[in-house]
């Protein structure tokens, strides 16, 4: 699925940086482009003659040729790529990419790229557990670049832990994955996102502080695998992700409707939105004037859109969502055997960087039998892991 894919690979200063000539090989095995860019310390590990002969490319190094004075433009080369894998990543290249730092043409390419950026982290097990690489990688996230976690093992230290690098294959499928191979062709989907409004009058109204980013991504990286995507949005001021078909609404009953009327047709759903819970009884023609006394509103329950499609889903998918403060875990799954769910996903809003309006998320994926719980990764991320749960049960 890389085939005709432009893929530049940047490789760093790390004693896993032969694993980066494996990984060169494979990209060009399965039909991408490949363009190498190497650190100057990277050289002391595996020479630009071995990369530049498995990439078929002349290796770039400095910002120009020292012989004729030829640029090597980092702008032209975050143009071109689809995408920009850094294999291996050290704890020095991580923190100057989550600072902006651009003192080698690896990081002007980096900061020039337009396109995917994948990150594959490889050092000691303390300088990975360390606060300072921790905050990077979470800044990263934050920026949009997508981490491959290194794999637990045995260091180049001698000691045993989380630092190796991912196994160059595993790199391959991670980044096949999220470049969007067409591997859900064919089929349809229905995604919820963002939160409805509940009219009280003709000004105020009851709401909640969803965004709608996390939907957003989930559609994205149904699309990008090739899916036909209905998004049944609640107000939101993101922008419809390509090829992704948007249907505007506002209050629950509107998302009802528009959430049914789209499974019908539908393989599966993933239950994103926020959904208000309750809605006045009634909602005044006119502006409700403030009074001296107290004021209340009686409220009536809103259909249940995950649990409507639970009952008429048969064999086809059904994924919720779950956001809450207390017993998490329990709760989710009560909520995903009344529902009638495959799997749900459970939000976390007590961690940094999760919930609402982040762009990062802390999630669990939980089933009848099972809670994985991710760390946290940008929406991007999440979203490519719960499409990925998706594809193994479509299969």
């Amino acid at each position: 699925m890389l085939k005709g894919k432009h893929i530049i690979l940047g490789v760093t200063g790390s004693i896993a940086a032969y694993k980066a000539a494996v990984l060169c090989r494979l990209f060009v095995s399965a039909g991408a482009e490949v363009r190498v860019v190497m650190t100057p310390l990277a050289k002391q590990f595996v020479t630009p003659l071995t990369m530049a002969t498995l990439a078929k490319h002349p290796v770039l190094v400095e910002f120009f040729n020292p012989e004729n004075g030829e640029w090597n433009s980092h702008v032209s080369l975050g143009e071109w790529a689809d995408c920009m894998v850094i294999a291996p990543a050290t704890a020095n290249t991580l923190a100057k990419m989550a600072c902006g730092v651009a003192d080698n043409l690896l990081l002007t390419t980096y900061l020039s790229a337009k396109c995917h950026v994948a990150v594959a982290p490889a050092m000691d097990l303390d300088m990975y557990a360390h606060a300072a690489t921790q905050r990077n990688l979470a800044q990263l996230r934050r920026d949009g670049v997508y981490v491959i976690e290194p794999e637990q093992g045995e260091l180049a230290s001698g000691l045993v832990g989380k630092g190796r690098m991912a196994e160059p294959a595993h790199i391959v499928k991670e980044v096949d994955a999220f470049l969007g191979s067409e591997t859900l062709a064919g089929r349809r989907f229905v995604v919820t996102a963002g939160a409805t409004i509940e009219a009280i009058d003709p000004v105020r109204y009851i709401s909640n502080h969803s965004t709608g980013k996390m939907g957003y991504a989930v559609a994205a990286e149904l699309a990008a695998r090739g899916a036909s995507v209905t998004l049944v949005s609640g107000r939101t001021a993101l922008a419809v992700p390509e090829g992704v078909d948007r249907v505007d609404v506002v209050s629950a009953e509107e998302m009802y409707n528009a959430a049914v009327e789209a499974f019908a047709e539908a393989d599966g759903a993933v239950m994103c939105a926020a959904v208000a819970d309750y809605t006045p009884v009634t909602v005044a023609d006119e502006k409700i004037k403030k009074g001296d006394a107290d004021m209340s509103i009686p409220l009536r329950r809103t259909k249940d859109i995950a649990a409507e499609l639970g009952r008429v889903k048969g064999g086809r998918l059904l994924v919720g969502f779950a956001l809450e403060t207390d017993s998490g875990a329990a709760n989710a799954r009560e909520k995903l055997e009344r529902k009638n769910l495959d799997f749900i996903v459970l939000n976390s809003l007590r961690d940094a960087g999760a919930g609402f309006g982040c762009d990062t998320n802390v999630v669990s994926l939980i089933d009848a039998v099972s809670c994985v719980e991710l760390p946290l990764m940008s929406k991007r991320e999440v979203a490519a892991r719960i499409v990925d749960r998706m594809e193994k049960l479509l299969n």
